[in-house]
């Protein structure tokens, strides 16, 4: 890329405030005089704190637990205060930091926050593949990925609030620099690629995407014996880590290594649609028919296939829960891989297992039933954590409802994914697709949902050709109960607020009282492709949803 070109970008996107707040690396803070100072580790832990929810208010109880890993002393609410105020004077006037009822909340401009730069690169980067611009899409996702300066927060990984967020960080970074290799192989760039591939595929031997990447490589290279050689050795460290072996696409690129298929030589289409498989995973036997009935018509469609999983906390079952999976798989119709195992870590090993196997949806059963607000510990951490859309089912022996997909539907980020899932699955099965929106109120003048849902279900025909049908329903929760009473199944997204306000009153409802089966569905990193144009981004900081 150009100086100039640089210089443009630089200028369009660098900070042009008094201030610039870096988190793609060590916490720093630089002023136009250069880098800031800053003091202890709670005082970097409170501007961090408010750096990760920036522009929205943090309670002062919230702080406390925070920077306390949830042990506040009694004096938690003083040093919180001592904190602010000591930040506010180190930061000087253009600090940003407001106090709000219950606390205070960080203000900044978009350009002042390395991690939107970032983020407004990539989505300009993801613009550009959508037209056939792979050149400057990759241009814009180096650019991007120049603003990393270390791992992120470095400096605080050791603090428990700080381990989620630097998590999705580094995933949202490895997002980049799997589609910035995408768009330069697409520009014929496979022998300049393929050293930075190698050492990818060493770092993150269960990625099976920079595994393939690489056997592409190789063999636009001239070296279809390496390339061959990475899907062996791939497959080995898969078989010996999860008893599993690679997925179909990587299965597909080695049998058309194999048959030299002339579309290999072609440009492979940045940006395309990823994840053919569906995880589907269970806690026991007993929640293995009412994880197929959702994963097996997902399964069944063109180029995808179901993972089934179970795990146990330890061996005593699992000589009888590897028959019973066996016994089940036999009669799938759909292409189905099983693996059976203990683990002290199941968010840990759901989501390896997801990145490994370029999963595009995680399934995950309820067998205990949802019958607070909360979501059980390991079922959180497993939608925050997974790169893949999740999903969490809820359905109650002895139930019987009818045929159809129910998707309630107020535009969200994740009703987006939820109508997505929706769609496929009826798609699949045939059934029948139902939108459910709120009719008006006179009394605060809010008009009905039905222009809403009348773009989703445009959306909906484009992509995936299924047609809906619209249901308003008043804005009650027995008004939606009532609603998908006639459902098979009731596909709803969860509020972005999920992790600090529960799942919501609405949803609540439906799980505690709604006939048919739900499911409540995050998002992960990869947006629904039937979103508007500025939320198909897959690099969208996540972490408060």
């Amino acid at each position: 890329m150009g100086r100039g070109a640089t210089e443009a970008l630089s200028s369009r996107y660098g900070p042009s405030g008094v201030l610039d707040f870096r988190i793609l690396g060590p916490l720093e803070v630089v002023s136009e005089d250069g880098p800031i100072r800053l003091g202890g580790p709670k005082q970097r832990a409170t501007l961090a704190i408010l750096l990760l929810n920036v522009n929205r208010v943090v309670s002062v109880d919230r702080l406390a637990d925070d920077l306390y890993a949830g042990e506040a002393p009694a004096t938690a609410v003083t040093q919180v205060q001592r904190q602010v105020s000591e930040l506010r004077k180190l930061l000087g006037p253009a600090h940003g930091i407001e106090t709000r009822v219950p606390g205070y909340a960080l203000r900044l401009a978009p350009e002042r926050l390395d991690l939107h730069r970032f983020e407004r690169l990539a989505a300009d980067a993801g613009r550009s593949l959508e037209s056939g611009d792979a050149a400057r899409a990759a241009d814009l996702l180096r650019d991007g990925l120049g603003l990393w300066h270390g791992s992120p927060l470095a400096d605080l990984a050791y603090e428990s609030f700080a381990q989620p967020a630097i998590r999705r960080l580094e995933e949202i970074r490895l997002a980049a620099v799997e589609q910035r290799i995408d768009a330069e192989l697409s520009l014929g760039a496979h022998a300049q690629v393929v050293a930075e591939l190698e050492q990818l595929v060493d770092e993150h031997p269960l990625q099976e995407r920079f595994a393939e990447q690489l056997m592409l490589a190789l063999y636009r290279s001239g070296r279809q014996a390496e390339a061959l050689d990475v899907y062996r050795s791939t497959r080995e460290r898969l078989v010996e880590t999860f008893g599993l072996d690679p997925g179909a696409a990587l299965q597909a690129l080695e049998r058309a290594i194999l048959d030299h298929e002339p579309s290999l030589e072609l440009t492979v289409a940045p940006g395309r649609d990823s994840g053919g498989s569906i995880l589907a995973v269970a806690s026991g036997p007993d929640g293995l028919d009412a994880l197929f009935a959702v994963a097996e018509p997902l399964g069944a469609l063109p180029g995808r296939e179901v993972i089934l999983v179970c795990l146990l906390e330890d061996d005593r079952d699992l000589e009888r829960t590897a028959a019973a999976v066996r016994a089940r798989r036999e009669s799938l119709a759909a292409p189905t891989r099983s693996a059976v195992f203990t683990t002290p870590d199941p968010p840990g090993d759901v989501v390896r297992l997801a990145n490994a196997n370029d999963v595009g949806f995680v399934l995950l059963d309820a067998p205990a039933g949802l019958d607070g607000d909360r979501l059980p510990d390991e079922l959180a951490a497993i939608l925050e954590r997974s790169p893949a859309a999740a999903g969490v089912l809820s359905a109650r022996a002895g139930e019987s409802a009818g045929a159809d997909v129910f998707v309630p539907f107020g535009g969200g980020e994740h009703d987006w994914a939820a109508l997505e899932l929706g769609a496929w699955l009826a798609s699949a099965s045939g059934a029948s697709l139902d939108l459910v929106g709120t009719k008006s109120e006179s009394s605060t003048g809010r008009r009905d949902a039905s222009r809403l849902l009348a773009d989703a279900s445009l959306a909906v025909q484009r992509v995936v050709g299924v047609e809906t049908r619209p249901v308003l329903a008043e804005p009650t929760e027995d008004a939606l109960v009532a609603a998908v009473e006639k459902a098979g199944l009731v596909v709803v997204g969860i509020s972005a607020r999920w992790r600090g306000e529960g799942i919501g009153a609405t949803r609540r409802a439906l799980v505690r009282r709604a006939r048919p089966p739900v499911l409540l569905v995050h998002r992960g990193m990869r947006p629904s492709i039937l979103a508007p144009r500025e939320a198909r981004t897959r690099f969208t900081w996540t972490l408060e949803s």
